[in-house]
């Protein structure tokens, strides 16, 4: 590594990383031109050259790197990550007792002191993803340090930094035993088959598992069930579970039929009972309006970004218009479970998108609860943009 450089932060930004703010935006700096090769160390500065804090040149998304200490004599090195991982383990502790879930989070980027690094765990296997190539130039340590902790089965690693942010592909398995794919894991006690080696994505997302769990437990009992932009239909099999009359799943990707079967099939429940439809959701929405089909509960998980060929979906702008379309087709008193991962807005201005659909359907509405990220999804106060998950149970009053 390149010795440590020295940053001038912009004085209206100073007091933000004072405060502990950890991600670093283009605007905060003055000397930019310092900056060289992704994954050097540097020191933050105020007009004075008094120092504020220490982080790492690191691209992603809009920022260009994260703060990792503000104590200026730490060193980033080998026993600096074993600390870090070793307070993120402890913190997760319940989790790895669990027997009924084997599958969750346990080092979340900033939000356990190391933005642009995330770990899971999946039943003894761990999957580092990489976010820039700034923290790349950290994996032998990050690594190192994670073998000194744990025992593993394997561990495997998702490159998610090329010019686009996308994922690259390429063989990720780093150590331990290869075994056998896919690795089937528990989550509330209920399966799901994931594949550490195969794409950027592994056929669950850990984040909604409390949403899941809500679910099968309170809600889908005796209810049909649409499952949009359903993935590997991990909410249909949770709804199945919980003694749902019918799930109809719907997602654009021609592999999410196949990998739904599979997550219904590791399960013992009847695949061939529930409908997996591959099509675009707008298309099928239209469909269920002609067809005047309702449902008696509606899940709206779709990506912050959606490309199909007629149309570009973005949270931001077209979630109103998404829950209108939902609206349309729920049984009065239904319940729509409205979920976002886009971090560029917060929960009050989701209620703001769910309130405007439910005036312009001139319908009424009640809001039953709600969830963030999960407590293993670590976060900060001071990034709330960290803490991305917002889900709201609805009902569809009459």
């Amino acid at each position: 590594m390149t010795s440590e450089v020295s940053l001038k932060v912009n004085t209206k930004f100073v007091n933000k990383f004072k405060s502990g703010y950890p991600l670093i935006s283009k605007e905060a700096i003055s000397n930019l031109n310092v900056l060289d090769e992704e994954g050097v160390i540097f020191r933050l500065v105020d007009e004075r050259s008094k120092f504020i804090a220490k982080g790492y040149y690191g691209k992603q998304n809009k920022g260009l790197g994260w703060v990792l200490s503000r104590n200026e004599n730490e060193q980033i090195d080998q026993s600096f990550f074993v600390k870090r991982l070793k307070d993120a383990f402890k913190h997760r502790e319940s989790f790895y007792k669990s027997k009924e879930t084997t599958a969750f989070r346990v080092f979340n980027g900033e939000g356990d002191g190391i933005g642009g690094l995330t770990i899971d765990y999946f039943d003894g296997h761990y999957l580092i993803s990489w976010y820039s190539k700034g923290i790349y130039q950290f994996r032998e340590s990050i690594i190192d340090s994670l073998k000194e902790l744990v025992e593993f089965k394997a561990i495997y690693q998702k490159k998610r930094f090329d010019e686009k942010g996308k994922y690259i592909e390429e063989d990720d398995f780093v150590a331990g035993e290869r075994g056998q794919s896919p690795v089937i894991v528990k989550e509330n006690g209920v399966n799901f088959a994931v594949y550490l080696n195969e794409s950027a994505m592994v056929g669950v997302f850990l984040d909604q598992r409390d949403v899941r769990k809500t679910i099968r437990d309170a809600y889908a009992k005796g209810k049909t069930v649409l499952n949009t932009f359903s993935y590997t239909g991990a909410f249909s099999v949770f709804a199945a579970l919980g003694g749902a009359t019918k799930t109809t799943s719907v997602d654009l990707a021609n592999r999410s039929r196949s990998k739904t079967v599979e997550q219904f099939s590791v399960n013992s429940v009847d695949y061939a009972a529930q409908d997996i439809i591959v099509e675009d959701v707008f298309n099928y929405f239209k469909y269920a309006v002609k067809k005047q089909l309702k449902f008696d509960m509606v899940i709206l998980d779709p990506p912050s970004f959606a490309r199909s060929k007629k149309f570009v979906f973005s949270a931001e702008k077209d979630y109103k218009n998404l829950l209108k379309e939902a609206i349309a087709i729920t049984e009065d008193n239904g319940t729509i479970v409205a979920s976002t991962n886009c971090s560029s807005f917060g929960m009050d201005k989701f209620k703001g998108f769910i309130d405007a659909a439910f005036k312009e359907m001139m319908g009424k509405y009640k809001i039953l609860e709600e969830f963030s990220l999960p407590e293993d999804f670590r976060t900060i106060r001071e990034f709330p943009e960290g803490n991305y998950l917002k889900v709201v149970f609805i009902k569809k009053m009459k």
